[in-house]
């Protein structure tokens, strides 16, 4: 028996036209529709109660076998989802006709199992669905052989075994590629930036990959587009925005190029929008950025992209990337405004949204309130932050997180709580070698703040640390603090006596 939050789940995952489809299906069937009752109680519930269900139904026969009741139900429901999708969906198309194939071969109707053959190939080959595509041409020799056996010789055999070499040629290409983007993203998911010498390495070697760096060594249209995703995933790594841009914007160009490739990359799609947003971000082109959020926000709109997890990953990534733009253009008050927004799209996307995100989205939080000075709200998000750390997931958010932590306590006049957090800082950063020039900096200094209690020899120690800094911020490598807190513009602040957001709009301006 399915666990029943999970059917829980399934019922409130439906959209309105999946609900009356299945009512539709369920209207055709004969004999009692008890699974329907358990289906409208528990689609009016906020949250899974079973106990309130036993009560509504107490006086039914069926709810003594409540568990195979509800079993039955979830089986309906994907089994109604199934045929709702089949025409929608390539690969549910292609395992159709593959039965029919099936089918129409064991009743020896051989020339009628020719057609389907060669109609799903013709689709398997448009979508590039080589898998399906191996598969049918291996149907076509077992057809030939029926045919040889009737003294029909039509067909050319080998021909059929070239093309078949081909296809298997495409597959094992496709797959390769598909395995080098798996090691860049899982590199990406778990440290984001490169920060020193061997974590760089890393992923030149992938960049340097013969099917990466060379050229036409993509054997479909498949395969292009994720290399050069890859390409620009590497390029993004190390923060080579103009690289990455050009090749985020080729992928893009592919996909665009081949609608029905598009349309079954929909995920890749939408992250490759999400990058080039990125790209546009960090050049500081707002205007661009602010178009592109208005064309991703609209991609549900198109044939392809009408899914759930199509519309929980517009949801994260473009409201982080959102409140990313806000504070990249010092506009700190309107990312504000925005966070209850978000919350309450959130709210629609309960369990759906990925750990990563929710992360990124509880971490922009923060730095939204820090940047109008709101600090103990800041540090309730932040501490959303600290308080979840997962081990294989984005340890750079975790780590500068900690540094945030330590401006927000000082900004709170925490000091002498501070030292306690500066140690288990220390601690972490060094256990997760993450403890670089700009860290130990920030850390030295924010100490001696906390020991400070003259305005004057604060102002001394800021001027001493704005002088620290500036040579480290020269270092590509260390820069990359600047991507999740702007340390220089914090320093800029209590030196010129202004607000943070003044500060970034300040060195916006220089």
């Amino acid at each position: 028996m399915k666990p029943s939050t999970e059917l829980f789940k399934l019922i409130k995952s439906l959209t309105k036209s999946e609900k009356r489809f299945f009512k539709l299906s369920s209207s055709l069937q004969q004999g009692e529709k008890n699974y329907l009752k358990i289906f409208d109680y528990i689609e009016t519930q906020d949250e899974y109660n079973e106990a309130s269900l036993k009560k509504e139904f107490k006086k039914e026969t069926f709810i003594k076998h409540l568990p195979s009741e509800k079993n039955h139900l979830y089986k309906l429901i994907l089994k109604s989802l199934r045929s709702y999708y089949a025409e929608q969906n390539v690969n549910s198309t292609l395992k159709q006709e593959l039965k029919n194939v099936d089918i129409l071969y064991n009743k020896a109707l051989y020339k009628e199992c020719e057609k389907f053959v060669s109609r799903a190939k013709q689709i398997a080959e448009k979508n590039e669905k080589f898998y399906y595509w191996f598969e049918l041409i291996s149907w076509e020799k077992k057809l030939l052989e029926s045919a040889y056996e009737s003294g029909e010789f039509g067909t050319d055999l080998d021909k059929l075994v070239q093309e078949e070499e081909m296809v298997i040629a495409k597959l094992r290409n496709l797959a390769e590629y598909t395995i080098v983007y798996s090691k860049i993203n899982l590199i990406f998911r778990t440290g984001g930036f490169t920060r020193n010498e061997a974590e760089r390495l890393v992923v030149e070697d992938i960049a340097n990959y013969h099917l990466i760096k060379g050229k036409n060594t993509a054997l479909s249209t498949k395969a292009a587009s994720i290399c050069y995703y890859i390409k620009g995933l590497c390029a993004a790594t190390n923060r080579n925005y103009s690289d990455s841009f050009q090749f985020f914007n080729r992928t893009k160009e592919i996909l665009d190029n081949n609608p029905l490739i598009k349309i079954d990359s929909s995920q890749r799609y939408l992250m490759t929008l999400i990058h080039l947003l990125r790209c546009y971000i960090d050049s500081c082109e707002f205007d661009k950025a602010k178009e592109l959020i208005v064309e991703i926000r609209d991609l549900p709109s198109k044939k392809g992209f009408k899914s759930v997890d199509i519309a929980v990953r517009i949801f994260g990534n473009v409201y982080n990337q959102e409140l990313v733009l806000l504070h990249k253009s010092g506009n700190f008050d309107k990312s504000v405004e925005l966070i209850p927004v978000i919350e309450k799209h959130q709210l629609n996307f309960t369990e759906k949204v990925s750990k990563e995100m929710e992360v990124l989205l509880s971490y922009n939080k923060a730095y939204s309130y820090f940047g109008v000075g709101e600090y103990k709200k800041s540090l309730v998000y932040l501490n959303e932050v600290l308080n979840d750390n997962e081990q294989n997931l984005r340890q750079d958010v975790y780590s500068f997180a900690r540094l945030f932590n330590l401006v927000l306590h000082y900004e709170l006049g925490n000091y002498e709580f501070l030292e306690y957090v500066i140690k288990s800082t220390n601690r972490y950063l060094s256990r997760h070698d993450r403890d670089d020039k700009i860290e130990n900096i920030c850390i030295k200094y924010i100490r001696k703040l906390a020991k400070t209690s003259v305005e004057i020899n604060r102002l001394e120690i800021f001027e001493e640390f704005n002088m620290e800094l500036r040579a480290p911020l020269e270092d590509h490598n260390e820069r990359v603090v600047l991507e999740y807190f702007d340390i220089n513009a914090w320093v800029t602040s209590k030196l010129k006596k202004i607000s943070f957001e003044q500060a970034i709009l300040m060195n916006l301006e220089s």
